[in-house]
């Protein structure tokens, strides 16, 4: 909500996997009616993750031997396990 108020945008559009988390749906249709926002969901069946998409993509890639080289450099940006 913050990114909202700071932005002056008054809807917000949740799309992809995370928009079929109904807990995140109810916090966030609470906060935004608290904050004067309107927030739009996809019907569920539209809200899926692409990772199986990429992950076969990456496999057939693999398959046919194209190279898997990164298109930038990359760095962990912290810890992968909690501490």
């Amino acid at each position: 909500m913050r990114a909202m108020k700071e932005s002056g945008l008054e809807r917000l559009v949740v799309a992809g996997g995370v928009g079929a988390n109904r807990e995140l749906r109810r916090q966030l249709d609470a906060q935004a009616a608290n904050a004067g926002i309107s927030v739009y969901y996809p019907e569920f069946e539209f809200c899926t993750d692409n990772g199986a998409m990429i992950a076969l993509a990456g496999a057939l890639r693999m398959q046919s031997g194209a190279a898997l080289k990164p298109a930038g450099a990359f760095r962990r940006a912290g810890p992968l396990a909690a501490g």
